[in-house]
């Protein structure tokens, strides 16, 4: 059985920071891209970062670029998301997933596997 738990979350001022983490279970982790997505209220969901399975490529969302670090560690079973400088249309739920092609990718599409979500709020 495949679980994704997310954990992390929670309430932020404006400019602080969070480290989100996503352990990884019933798959071999080191095969797979990974990936973060985030959902507003009423909003779609939209990517946020990816890596690749050996952890020498990330991708980021133009909205997030310079302000969160993606990350893996293969030998825990590991996906962070390190953000800082949290503004708050960052306000969201946030998701892990992971992907069967390795590469990483901004397509939700790529992804096979999600976790249950970890809420992020950040106040003004």
């Amino acid at each position: 059985q495949v679980q994704l738990v997310e954990s992390g979350g929670g309430s932020v001022q404006a400019g602080g920071s969070l480290r989100l983490s996503c352990v990884v279970s019933g798959l071999r982790f080191s095969n797979y891209g990974m990936g973060w997505f985030r959902q507003a209220p009423g909003k779609e969901r939209e990517f946020v970062a990816a890596i690749r399975w050996t952890g020498d490529s990330t991708y980021y969302a133009e909205s997030v670029k310079g302000r969160f670090t993606i990350s893996r560690d293969n030998a825990k079973n590991t996906v962070y998301l390190q953000m800082n400088s949290l503004k708050p249309e960052d306000t969201a739920v946030y998701y892990c997933a992971a992907g069967p092609s390795g590469l990483g990718s901004p397509l939700g599409t790529a992804y096979r596997y999600w976790g249950q979500g970890t809420q992020v709020t950040v106040s003004s």
